[in-house]
């Protein structure tokens, strides 16, 4: 592949990685605000894409395709969050049985058709035919999102949501209601997550019931490598969420550089986990290795110093 036909591959790699980081920013509000790791995005993912996608369908206009999509994400965020709040389940676990179940839902909707797609043309949003197009129209829902969530998380239960994340006790001695906020911010970033998946499906003219496996790992990548790369800059909220965007961007650019290479597709999987790996790692090899050998040698050179 010469290098023009390279540079003509990413406006659909940059589109992909702003729908993705859509979805990296749902998953960073339990990831890092909650600290908790939310598997049902596996499965919101997917139904907020099939449930745009029969909307539309059926004659529904794109954005309450959107809407509903959104919706759809955050019913299943919130199913996880009574689960973990009402009956005590690991929120871990939690995420497992909601996804689990969401398979079959998801079948239910597609009338058991593992894929579904119009055979008339049909409007939409963005279209992968027109990548240009698509590009700057994600990027401006992706800016709408950042600022939404800004002042979202700066009124009084934003505050709330986020001090329940970094200390539930404390936040419960102080008269906050932590299993409401775990439930919200679960029903919240799942209901980002299913605006994603229609996003997703909406740019591919079809939803497909396979399409969301792997999306937790897609997502974490995308929170990993932008907080690894712009930790130093990432004080503010808005910084932070914006960081989640990079990394997903970079991710796919990463991503579409390998396939045109020649990396088998089949191998994608494996390509993402070792990527995952490597972003997670870094701190920890340079936290207990790379400083701690720095440290070993100043103690050493002070030792050296107080026998002279």
């Amino acid at each position: 592949m010469s290098f023009i036909q390279f540079l003509g591959t990413m406006p659909g790699a940059l589109n992909l990685g702003l729908i993705w980081a859509i979805a990296g920013i749902g998953v960073y509000i339990t990831f890092k605000i909650l600290d908790i790791p939310d598997l049902t995005v596996d499965g919101s993912f997917i139904t907020g894409g099939i449930v745009s996608t029969v909307i539309i369908m059926n004659g529904g206009h794109f954005m309450l395709a959107l809407l509903l999509g959104f919706v759809a994400g955050l019913l299943c965020g919130m199913v996880t969050g009574l689960l973990h709040t009402l009956l005590g389940i690991p929120a871990i676990l939690a995420g497992i049985l909601t996804q689990l179940a969401l398979w079959s839902i998801n079948l239910i909707i597609t009338k058991n058709k593992s894929m579904i797609s119009p055979t008339s043309n049909y409007q939409t949003i963005i279209t992968q035919g027109d990548p240009y197009d698509a590009l700057w129209k994600c990027v401006i829902i992706v800016v709408i999102i950042i600022a939404l969530l800004y002042l979202f998380f700066g009124t009084k239960l934003g505050c709330s949501i986020r001090a329940t994340g970094n200390n539930q006790k404390m936040a419960k001695a102080q008269g906050i209601n932590t299993k409401l906020n775990i439930v919200i911010a679960l029903a919240l970033s799942n209901g980002i997550v299913g605006l994603s998946g229609a996003l997703y499906t909406q740019y591919f003219r079809m939803a497909e019931i396979n399409m969301g496996k792997g999306a937790i790992v897609i997502c974490l990548s995308a929170i990993v490598i932008g907080g690894l790369i712009f930790s130093k800059f990432a004080k503010n909220f808005a910084v932070r969420l914006s960081s989640v965007v990079a990394g997903s961007l970079i991710y796919y650019i990463i991503y579409q550089s390998v396939i045109n290479f020649g990396l088998e597709a089949n191998l994608m999987k494996l390509f993402t986990a070792i990527v995952v790996a490597i972003f997670l790692g870094i701190p920890y090899v340079k936290r207990h290795y790379v400083d701690g050998i720095a440290k070993r040698h100043q103690n050493h050179k002070l030792k050296s110093g107080g026998h002279k």
